[in-house]
């Protein structure tokens, strides 16, 4: 989640009634939802966007909870590819051909399509809602609100107790700094060498957010304007991509090269057992659990630690980053299917669809008791101390935080990624480019 301090539990009293207030109200089988007087219409079918539907299963989980909810609305899901997700979405909303409920798979979306006049304003919808569903603030563009969050991830560190075990090395006790990692993951390489295998100590994605989204949250003051992220003093990245880079020439993780060019999946690389350790996004548990009941993944042992640290000073109450996903409406909606749009909307964001999404292992934008029981439930979950607590204790700053440039920001910084760990340019000139064009709003 996002709060600062640990994951509260709630008691959502009433978020049912207050999320579907119209369930029970004549309103075209679409419930009654804010700011809308409609009246019947009789069935109607939507489409939603998404991705990867074969390991996402978020979806259709929340289409088919909310058919249960309003029988007279079919909802059909259109994929997308999700490496090319914002370019694909932003070509059919410009050419009207987008789906009628667009999923925000960044919050970087709402602040462009929303910008732009191609979504649907929500904030009244919002408003509404109860007051603890987290992550709604991200998509908030100029004072209007375009999306809804329906989950709010945090990123931890996966680990591989089997690796850990055939390597003989201790596994995470909630309690490392980065340095403790960086040692575990050449430790772990060179053991597990030693043992027979070929699996690396970490595995470390492709994104940029792998390593600026921690350098951001921890030590680069993300939600303050005036603080060094909006200002372009890029210099606390720097510990971070050495580090990063002495583990890719050490030969404990693959190295971005490879990535690109094998076309490799964090999904694949930590479910085949190809890395001991891999930073992610709470997501993944969906993933996980349900590629190790397939098949699709190995059977093995695995936990949840926090997130490495600076230092012990944030042991208790780990400092992490992560966004929420979201979905908003396309502002070129038929207006006849509006009422039923955000009468889904309103699903995503009440404790009946949190509790499903839970039950397959995502982490949604309501908390509750009910909630994290159900989380822990899951065939294939862990069970042990130290995963509850990197699952539910947390400070987690945003991933894409809410100013003015923000997207451009975020590209010039994706570009200067992309330089530092294919190593075309040292780190510290990449960074210093990076803060002149920010400063200079070189775009």
């Amino acid at each position: 989640m996002k709060p600062g301090k640990p994951l509260a539990v709630f008691v959502i009293a009433g978020a049912l009634a207050i999320g579907m207030a119209g369930c029970s109200t004549n309103n075209g089988g679409s419930g009654t939802t804010p700011g809308t007087g409609s009246t019947p219409t009789g069935p109607v079918t939507l489409t939603l966007s998404g991705w990867s539907l074969s390991t996402t299963p978020e979806f259709q989980k929340l289409v088919d909870g909310f058919k249960t909810v309003d029988p007279n609305v079919t909802i059909n899901i259109k994929e997308y590819d999700p490496n090319n997700y914002a370019t694909l979405m932003l070509t059919d909303l410009t050419a009207k051909t987008a789906p009628d409920i667009i999923t925000l798979k960044n919050t970087t979306n709402a602040a462009q399509w929303g910008g732009a006049g191609q979504l649907m304003d929500l904030t009244d919808l919002v408003k509404a809602l109860p007051s603890n569903v987290s992550g709604t603030a991200p998509y908030v563009v100029n004072g209007v609100n375009y999306g809804v969050p329906y989950r709010q991830d945090s990123w931890v560190l996966f680990y591989n107790k089997d690796l850990f075990d055939k390597a003989g090395v201790a596994i995470p006790d909630g309690q490392w700094t980065w340095d403790d990692y960086a040692n575990a993951a050449k430790e772990l390489t060179t053991k597990l060498k030693a043992a027979g295998s070929q699996a690396l100590g970490v595995y470390q994605h492709s994104w940029q957010s792998t390593v600026q989204g921690f350098a951001n949250a921890q030590m680069g003051d993300n939600t303050n304007l005036n603080g060094p992220y909006f200002t372009g003093d890029y210099s606390y990245m720097l510990p971070y991509y050495q580090r990063v880079l002495d583990l890719q020439d050490s030969g404990a993780q693959v190295s971005l090269g490879d990535i690109t060019t094998n076309s490799l999946t964090y999904q694949a690389e930590f479910g085949k057992q190809q890395a001991a350790m891999m930073l992610m996004g709470t997501w993944y548990i969906a993933t996980l659990t349900s590629q190790q009941a397939s098949g699709d993944a190995d059977t093995f042992s695995w936990g949840m630690a926090p997130a490495p640290q600076v230092d012990s000073s944030t042991f208790a109450d780990p400092v992490t980053f992560g966004d929420p996903t979201g979905m908003s409406i396309n502002a070129n909606i038929d207006p006849s299917k509006v009422a039923a749009a955000k009468e889904f909307l309103n699903y995503i964001a009440s404790e009946p669809a949190a509790e499903a999404l839970a039950s397959i292992g995502i982490t949604p934008s309501v908390s509750s008791d009910a909630v994290t029981a159900a989380v822990f439930s899951v065939t294939g979950m862990p069970t042990d101390a130290l995963s509850k607590t990197a699952y539910q204790t947390h400070d987690t700053k945003p991933e894409n935080p809410s100013g003015p440039n923000q997207p451009n920001i975020s590209s010039t910084l994706g570009t200067a990624h992309t330089a530092i760990m294919t190593e075309s340019e040292d780190a510290q000139t990449a960074l210093t480019d990076a803060g002149t064009t920010v400063k200079n709003q070189d775009w």
